[in-house]
């Protein structure tokens, strides 16, 4: 199956795949400019982005502030042609002031879950910067879609389907997921593209659906394509990239993982969760937890030092930057598939042409 463009508002890429955001440091100007160089949308993940900033530590805000500037004008230069979005979560306690930052600095395309990110579209007012929710049920779909035009007089550009199988912080229940009593991707794919298009019709507008979560070759591509979806959103292939802007020792962790390694946790932020059984992993859920020497501040309202088995935001900086796999590894569902490091360019003929 030749594969269509995808068209996001005014943003036309060549090939219908966008590379999901991965933070903390997973996926940055390094990673995004490689997928939009190769023809799809690439995404700067804006979780915690400045951690390397030297005073992150002391003004964890002001750091990550500079470090989206920074990062969007790295990703440009790399790929001045190429489409670059950010990720960001709603529930970070700096929402506002991180999404502005992005919009002022030129950022092509901006999608963002954890939580119903009910206020994107006011931030983004006056701007080019197209905006797309992350969903897992079409009463998610439902309610953001009918809240933003209500209060905003906005439609999306399009919408983000995750299903169960996709890495790091998931829109399911714990014990779903634990018990398989979940949708599955093709479902909620179905119902939701179905709604999307009713919807997009009364306004005379067009909103390209793209499904995501254990997308890993051109079949299931093409099987989302079937169902409706306009592209797709891949995470974990992207990782285990020559390009990805993890450390080696995290990707080295995608290829040597097998299905059984691959668990669901609770996050701190009370999400679901999924992600590599490290021996991190296990000190955190099975041993105890692991005291938690500095607060980040990034979740006040949710996650508190006195409650939570670890800090996350350490957790991922650590993973992120090697610490022998010490700190938290989120993954895919199929991660378990992926055996050596390859690069962007052959990801995407993986994904976009028949093997």
């Amino acid at each position: 199956m030749k594969l269509p463009a995808l068209d996001i508002g005014a943003l036309h890429a060549s090939l219908p795949i966008i590379q999901g955001g991965m933070g903390i440091g997973i996926s940055l100007s390094g990673l995004a400019s490689a997928v939009a160089n190769a023809g799809g949308i690439g995404i700067i993940s804006g979780v915690q982005i400045g951690f390397r900033e030297p005073d992150f530590r002391e003004d964890p805000v002001k750091a990550n502030l500079r470090a989206i500037a920074s990062e969007i004008k790295k990703a440009r230069e790399l790929s001045p042609h190429g489409i670059i979005g950010m990720n960001f979560m709603s529930i970070d306690e700096h929402y506002d002031e991180y999404v502005a930052q992005a919009v002022a600095n030129g950022i092509d395309l901006i999608i963002s879950g954890a939580g119903l990110p009910l206020s994107l579209p006011r931030l983004v007012e006056r701007s080019n910067t197209r905006i797309a929710p992350i969903v897992s049920s079409i009463r998610a779909c439902r309610l953001i879609l009918t809240s933003w035009w209500k209060k905003h007089r906005r439609l999306p550009d399009a919408v983000v389907v995750e299903g169960p199988m996709a890495g790091g912080h998931l829109g399911f229940k714990l014990e779903d997921l634990y018990a398989g009593t979940y949708q599955r991707l093709e479902e909620i794919v179905t119902e939701v593209c179905a709604y999307v298009k009713a919807f997009a019709q009364e306004h005379a507008a067009s909103i390209p659906v793209i499904a995501a979560g254990g997308i890993n070759c051109h079949n299931d591509v093409c099987r989302m394509m079937q169902l409706g979806a306009s592209g797709v959103q891949v995470g974990s292939l992207f990782v285990a990239t020559e390009e990805c802007d993890a450390s080696p020792a995290f990707k080295q962790a995608y290829c040597d993982a097998t299905p059984d390694d691959v668990r669901i946790i609770k996050s701190p932020t009370g999400f679901a969760a999924r992600a590599i059984n490290t021996a991190f992993c296990q000190q955190a859920y099975d041993r105890g937890g692991i005291p938690i020497a500095h607060c980040f501040r990034c979740m006040p309202n949710i996650c508190s030092p006195a409650r939570s088995p670890y800090c996350l935001s350490q957790a991922l900086m650590d993973a992120a930057n090697g610490a022998d796999c010490g700190g938290l590894v989120f993954c895919g569902a199929r991660v378990g598939e992926i055996d050596c490091i390859s690069t962007v360019q052959e990801v995407m003929h993986r994904l976009c042409y028949a093997q």
